[in-house]
């Protein structure tokens, strides 16, 4: 197995979120590979307040250091209002240098796969000197999900999901030679 280490993070901290559904079914593919350490980065765990509004240094501190431990990043993003969700964009802001030269991909769920909440966490990211990976597994919350709760993907996903987990394998090496 080689030394890189992925975080998927969990891109919602709503009640009833199906992210960890997502998340979880990410990794079990992931794992199959053998090579990388993936693990689930759940931003509910870091309880971070609104970007300002109080003093957060220690769960600021544990978040920066958990994302300067991974070597990239898959986002798990459900589109809220043709965007990434307020507490995503929240996390994201309480870093930077921590996301600086590594490599993302993202896996995107809603009406329309998520793809427009999937192109704006793109913008974000090339802000921050991430890139992200062209291959984008969007889900439907109309054919990947029982009652928008319960997730069922489609196998036809498997190749999209192994696509993406290839190129970012290869640009998290290569961008590890220059952090």
């Amino acid at each position: 197995m080689s030394d890189l280490k992925i975080g998927i993070i969990l891109g919602s901290t709503r009640e009833g979120r199906v992210s960890p559904q997502v998340g979880q079914w990410i990794k079990s593919i992931a794992d199959q590979r053998g090579d990388a350490h993936y693990e689930i980065v759940d931003i509910k765990d870091f309880n971070l307040p609104l970007l300002g509004e109080a003093d957060a240094s220690e769960q600021a501190g544990r978040w920066n250091e958990k994302l300067a431990s991974l070597d990239g990043f898959i986002f798990i993003v459900q589109e809220y209002n043709h965007s990434i969700s307020g507490a995503l964009k929240n996390a994201i802001d309480y870093a930077r240098e921590a996301w600086n030269n590594k490599a993302a991909g993202i896996v995107s769920y809603g009406s329309v796969g998520g793809a427009r909440a999937a192109e704006h966490l793109r913008g974000i990211l090339g802000e921050l000197l991430v890139a992200d990976v062209r291959v984008h597994p969007a889900l439907s919350l109309f054919t990947d999900f029982v009652n928008g709760t319960e997730f069922k993907p489609q196998d036809l996903h498997l190749t999209n999901v192994n696509q993406m987990l290839d190129q970012l394998i290869a640009w998290s090496k290569a961008l590890k030679t220059i952090r």
